[in-house]
C-alpha cells in the first residue's frame, strides 16, 4: 500500500491566475513593439524624421518595458488556490 505522504503531486508549476496575468504582460509587450512600427521612409535614398517622434523613441520602448515587469509579477505572484502544503 503506497503511503500519501511520499506520493509525489503532479501539477502546473503556476495557478491559473499566473497564466492569465503572464498572457496579459505578453499583450502589453506586443503593443510596445507595435507602437515602434512605422516611421521609415517608402524611398531608401530619402531619410524620414518622422521615426525619431516621441512614440517611437519614448512611449513604446516604456510600454514594452512595463510588459516585462508586469511579467515578472505574475510569475513570482502567489497563486492562492494553490496549496503547497500537505494538510491532510
Amino acid at each position: 500500500m503506497a503511503n500519501k505522504e511520499n506520493t509525489p503531486v503532479f501539477g502546473f508549476a503556476l495557478g491559473k491566475q499566473n497564466y492569465i496575468l503572464l498572457a496579459i504582460g505578453f499583450a502589453i509587450i506586443v503593443l510596445g513593439f507595435v507602437l515602434m512600427v512605422g516611421g521609415g521612409s517608402d524611398d531608401p535614398n530619402v531619410f524620414d524624421e518622422s521615426i525619431y517622434d516621441f512614440r517611437h523613441i519614448t512611449l513604446a520602448p516604456i510600454v514594452a518595458l512595463i510588459g516585462f515587469i508586469f511579467e515578472i509579477y505574475a510569475i513570482m505572484k502567489k497563486d492562492k488556490s494553490q496549496n503547497t502544503t500537505n494538510a491532510e
